[in-house]
């Protein structure tokens, strides 16, 4: 009796411990798998910022952070779908490449030599892009049907892919890299010329601020409109506080990283402003690819959360038969998604592309990699029926910083192929001991 009255305060002590975080995190209602992927976010960030002697948590490097990330991050919103459903492509990093390079030769020599355009005309880039955006589709089709209506498994269609793209990506100019592009398609790629400035940003930032505010405050009149469980208002209020909190401080990041003294002497120059003795700083601000890729993520969580199909991909990735019984057409939403894919591969190669100013054969090599495992690392299921866009978006950012950690520290790039593997099977073993839990 003694031992059991000793032991009770600290046992109601570890409960009500217990049910505070679980009070918390059923009041927000915070994802806990998401939570813990930007707490490891932020452990990886500091330790690589302590290891690169800290070159890593600077402006400048998380501006091109972001940048990198934007291509993969793009892929991977199309990639939680393939996976939803229990596919998967292991052809996106083939379909990139030869998309950019057909996007290369149409803007840099065909519409210039062929058509005879001149070179700087508008209609370059919007022709050569449009030219990327349908191939993408029709790419996406073609393989959605073999899957879809072939009933060929989607591992083989997009093995072959993976194989039959890279080699026409170097079939169309047989190995031989296409550049410079045009200028214009260029500001897709970032840099100084391709993001938007400061003024531009913080409006950006705050128009998304008012964004989250109007959505708290919608959200909570549409449960009181259905009778559903109110969030506590500290909750919205916690919320709106964090989202926006960090919306602004990712503005801030961008303000603070300036064009480099070189660009901005000729700019001044070329606008006769005088640089005074401290120098002139101007800020880059968000990127154009950045944009891009928050547009396109916005887009596809609202197609996947508040429209039909995506309620029919969850359903089809849940139980295909059962979906297939409620009179879903599950092999048009099938070709559907890999059309989706195509599409989005597409915008990533032109934004791939516009960054590096030219068009190889050996661009998109491995992303296929990186896109599986930016959704997977984001919550993604192997096993079908579960997963999120904002969650694959953080993971290819996750991704991302993992190797451009590794390029800091200076490791080659086979050291680097070996993290990424050994990071993709550890997020598929820790995603089956969680839905075992669960």
């Amino acid at each position: 009796m003694t031992d059991t009255t000793t032991n009770a305060p600290a046992d109601r002590a570890r409960t009500t411990e217990l049910s505070l975080v679980g009070r918390f995190l059923r009041d927000t209602e915070i994802d806990t798998r998401m939570l813990g992927m930007i707490g490891a976010l932020l452990l990886i960030w500091v330790g690589l910022h302590i290891l690169s002697g800290g070159l890593f948590l600077t402006p400048r490097n998380l501006w091109n952070l972001s940048v990198q990330s934007a291509s993969v991050a793009i892929m991977a919103t199309g990639m939680v779908l393939v996976i939803v459903t229990r596919n998967i492509d292991l052809s996106v990093g083939s379909v990139q490449g030869f998309i950019g390079m057909v996007m290369g030769v149409t803007q840099a020599e065909f519409l210039p030599r062929i058509i005879g355009l001149p070179l700087g005309d508008p209609w370059i880039w919007v022709i050569a892009l449009c030219v990327g955006l349908a191939m993408g589709l029709v790419i996406g089709a073609f393989q959605g049907f073999l899957i879809a209506y072939l009933a060929i498994p989607a591992f083989i269609v997009t093995l072959g892919g993976l194989l039959v793209w890279r080699g026409a990506a170097w079939w169309v100019t047989s190995g031989r890299t296409v550049a410079p592009l045009d200028p214009t398609f260029q500001l897709m790629g970032g840099g100084p010329a391709g993001s938007i400035g400061a003024t531009a940003s913080w409006i950006i930032a705050v128009v998304a601020c008012v964004a989250v505010v109007v959505m708290l405050l919608n959200g909570r009149r549409q449960r009181q409109r259905f009778k559903f469980p109110l969030r506590p208002v500290w909750a919205e209020v916690f919320l709106g506080t964090v989202t926006c909190g960090a919306i602004l401080g990712a503005i801030w990041v961008a303000n603070s990283y300036p064009w480099p003294i070189g660009i901005v002497r000729r700019y001044a120059e070329a606008n006769g402003i005088t640089i005074p003795e401290g120098g002139l700083f101007i800020a880059h601000g968000i990127a154009i690819p950045v944009l891009i890729a928050v547009a396109i993520g916005v887009i596809m969580t609202f197609i996947t959360t508040r429209t039909r199909f995506g309620r029919y991909v969850f359903a089809i990735g849940g139980n295909p038969e059962a979906a297939e019984l409620a009179g879903i057409n599950t092999r048009w939403v099938t070709m559907k998604i890999f059309m989706i894919m195509g599409l989005l591969t597409a915008i990533s190669a032109a934004i791939s592309s516009a960054r590096q100013n030219a068009s190889t054969n050996v661009m998109g090599t491995l992303d296929e990699l990186l896109v599986i495992a930016a959704a997977v690392i984001g919550g993604t299921s192997l096993a079908g029926g579960s997963g999120t866009v904002a969650g694959a978006m953080l993971g290819a950012l996750l991704m991302q910083s993992l190797q451009s950690g590794m390029v800091l520290l200076g490791l080659d790039t086979p050291l680097q192929n070996i993290v990424v593997g050994l990071v993709l099977v550890v997020a598929v073993w820790l995603d089956t001991l969680y839905r075992k839990r669960v």
